[in-house]
Order: C-alpha cells, then sequence, then structure tokens
C-alpha cells in the first residue's frame, strides 16, 4: 500500500491550486485525476471567462499562477451595472469610485487550467495519478485508505476533495448536499463588437431570460445568456450569421452588431452547498464544497479561498509536526468557510430567484430593489469592496 500524507482528488484548478499551496510543506500528496495529463496540460477553450477579484490575483500570484497567464488574456474590469428589463434604473460600481485602476480582471478558465498545471511541474513530493477514479474511502484514527478502479490503494492522514459540485467522494463520505436546480441553461461565447464595451460589465435580468456582457481585450466581449434549457440548445445551434443577429437583437445592439468569436458552450445552472465541508480525514474545496450561481460571479473566487485557508492550516500543523487530519484542524477550515461563503451564497440565490420571476408584483419589486440599491451608498460600497479587497 502507498502511502502519503495528503491525497487530492480532482485535478481541476481548485485541487491544483491546493496542491500548489502545498509545496513548501515537506508534505507528500498524491493526486488523483480522471483525466489524462494529455488533457490537463492542454485544455480546450470552454467558453467560460472567470472574474478574478483582487484577493484571487494576490493568492494566484503567490502559488505562480498568474505569473503563467498570458498578459494579452487578461482583461480589465473598471465598471459594471446591474439592469432590469427595460427599468432607466441600474445599479452601477466604478473602479474609480473606489481609488483602483480594476475592479477585478476577466481570464479565460481553460488558460487559468493550464497555470495550475504548469505551476505544479516538477514539485517535489508531488505524484499523479492521471486516468484513476476513487471508488472507495475507509477513514481512520490515524489515517484513511482510498481505493482507486484499477484497486491501488493509498493511504493518506488527509483526503482532500476537489472534484466538482457533483462530487462523488463527498457522496461516500456521507456528506450531502443542498442543491438548487435553476431550470435554466447558460449559454457562453466570444462576440466580436462592433461599438467599444469601454471595460464594463453588465448584468442584464430581461423577462424571460438573463443577459450578461463581460468586457474582453481586443473590441470582443463574452455573452452569457440565460434561458430554459431547449431554448438555449436551439440559439446554440443557430448558424454563425443567424446566432449574430440574435445576440445583437437581445442585446438591442447596445454594442452596435455582434458576431460570434468563438465556440459555444452550454451548461446547466445548479447551485450546491455542502451540508459539511468536513469529514474524519476528510475535507472539501472548491465547487466540492461551494458551487455557486454565476449571477456573482464568486465560484472560482471561493474555490482559491478555500483551498488557500486549508492550506495555511496545514501549513501551520505540519511546521509544529502535529496532526493534519486533525478534528479540530478541520472544524477550524469548515467555521472559517461557511462564515466567508454563506451569506453570499444564500444572497446569490434569492437574486437568481428575484429577477428570474416572471409574476407582475415581482417585477414591480425588482425594479425597486435596484432603485434601493442604488440610493444606498454603504451598500455600493460593500459588493465593491468585496471584489477589491486584498486577500486575508
Amino acid at each position: 500500500m502507498h502511502k502519503v500524507d495528503v491525497v487530492v482528488v480532482g485535478a481541476g484548478p481548485a485541487g491544483l491550486s491546493f496542491a500548489r499551496s502545498l509545496a513548501d510543506t515537506g508534505l507528500s500528496l498524491a493526486l488523483v485525476e480522471q483525466q489524462p495529463q494529455t488533457a490537463l496540460a492542454d485544455p480546450g477553450f470552454d467558453g467560460r471567462e472567470i472574474a478574478l477579484t483582487h484577493a484571487s490575483r494576490q493568492i494566484m500570484q503567490g502559488i505562480g499562477l498568474w505569473q503563467r497567464l498570458p498578459p494579452a488574456e487578461i482583461s480589465s474590469l473598471r465598471s459594471a451595472r446591474v439592469m432590469n428589463g427595460s427599468s432607466p434604473f441600474a445599479l452601477g460600481f466604478a473602479a474609480e469610485r473606489e481609488n483602483v485602476a480594476e475592479l477585478g480582471w476577466l481570464v479565460p478558465n481553460h488558460l487559468i487550467r493550464r497555470a495550475a498545471w504548469e505551476a505544479v511541474q516538477r514539485q517535489a513530493n508531488l505524484e499523479l495519478l492521471d486516468g484513476s477514479s476513487v471508488t472507495a474511502i475507509e477513514p481512520g484514527a490515524a489515517a484513511s485508505v482510498v481505493t482507486l478502479a484499477d484497486g491501488r490503494r493509498l493511504q493518506a492522514r488527509l483526503v482532500v476533495a476537489a472534484d466538482s459540485r457533483f462530487s462523488a467522494t463527498r457522496r461516500m463520505m456521507g456528506i450531502g448536499a443542498q442543491m438548487r436546480d435553476f431550470g435554466k441553461s447558460m449559454l457562453v461565447c466570444r462576440m466580436q463588437c462592433e461599438r467599444p464595451h469601454n471595460h464594463e460589465a453588465w448584468e442584464w435580468f430581461g423577462y424571460g431570460r438573463t443577459l450578461a456582457m463581460l468586457p474582453l481585450a481586443g473590441g470582443q466581449a463574452s455573452a452569457v445568456i440565460t434561458l430554459p434549457p431547449q431554448q438555449a440548445q436551439a440559439l446554440a445551434g443557430l448558424d454563425e450569421v443567424a446566432f449574430g443577429h440574435r445576440v445583437t437583437a437581445m442585446f438591442e445592439a447596445r454594442l452596435g452588431q455582434m458576431q460570434p468569436a468563438s465556440s459555444r458552450h452550454v451548461y446547466p445552472l445548479v447551485g450546491v452547498y455542502a451540508r459539511r465541508f468536513v469529514g474524519s480525514r476528510y475535507a472539501l474545496v472548491g465547487d466540492a464544497a461551494v458551487g455557486m450561481h454565476p449571477v456573482t460571479a464568486h465560484g472560482f473566487n471561493f474555490g482559491l479561498q478555500s483551498q488557500q485557508r486549508l492550506a495555511g492550516l496545514l501549513r501551520t500543523a505540519a511546521g509544529k509536526g502535529g496532526d493534519i487530519g486533525a478534528d479540530a484542524l478541520l472544524a477550524s477550515y469548515q467555521r472559517g468557510h461557511r462564515l466567508a461563503t454563506r451569506p453570499l451564497y444564500e444572497a446569490t440565490n434569492a437574486i437568481a430567484t428575484l429577477y428570474n420571476d416572471e409574476r407582475r408584483p415581482v417585477r414591480l419589486l425588482r425594479d425597486a430593489a435596484l432603485r434601493i440599491a442604488q440610493g444606498v451608498a454603504p451598500f455600493r460600497k460593500v459588493i465593491a469592496g468585496h471584489l477589491t479587497q486584498a486577500s486575508a
């Protein structure tokens, strides 16, 4: 039986970032991933543009990811507007009001994945078990035994799951999750715009659909269109000319004519919040712990925070020769990550529910909510501060 200090399940950005955060701790790691190394080393474009906060940039710089991103693919986010249907009222945020150059940055998801993979190459005490999956976890008093699909067995003092919001190992450990299926799908595609976007993002709650526009470099924008699944698939299936005309009409030609500049991708919208973030010698990070609805753009930011929070506790314990899988350590991680995520998770779901309800009384409430939010400076400060605050 192969013995290591930590088994990490899932080599997505959260799992790889966590492994990288433990690079100089002396802890031995085994990283278990279903995909082959070739897919990890060269992930394909998946349409998703990740909005990164100032804290996330700081974390990524600290573990060597930010430096590996192509500068031309990092797009500044300088302002944002939240709109409701045809209402003239909008909730606005601007970098200059917060005395910063940018509210945040937009980076393609596949390039974050590639940077995370590159960062762990030649890392000491890290072993990749690609093309593998976990079939069983047997917790023990001093260590857990992890069984892989090919029969190999690993013994570890701690198992950390970063295997998506639909985590298989979370279920193996008997940890349930609050799941919110919004019954909608999200279509994402890069569009070439006729008019400049001035690095402003939009969140536009229409009737029957939600639109977002994320400003990218080179006069492009990422169109994020939320629709019932059949409508999203029908839209994705249009030819290039028809698709461009349809998206331009949806955005009321506010950026002039828009033409597709990438492949199109459709994703189901499901929010997930694990009932517990820890078990016996077991912890959840990334989407396995908290899978966010994208309306507030904090999913990956929370994932980065979770791995940093847990890695920091392990670093301290390892430095003192302590037990990295101790119940008290894991309980401390759970408390910290709950406090950091639960309020925004619930607020995000409430926003998504309110602004996707088509009943007339709710439409009036939607407009009133934006009027109130726009007029309350402290509310805007809290939201902007969450984007621009530095990492703890």
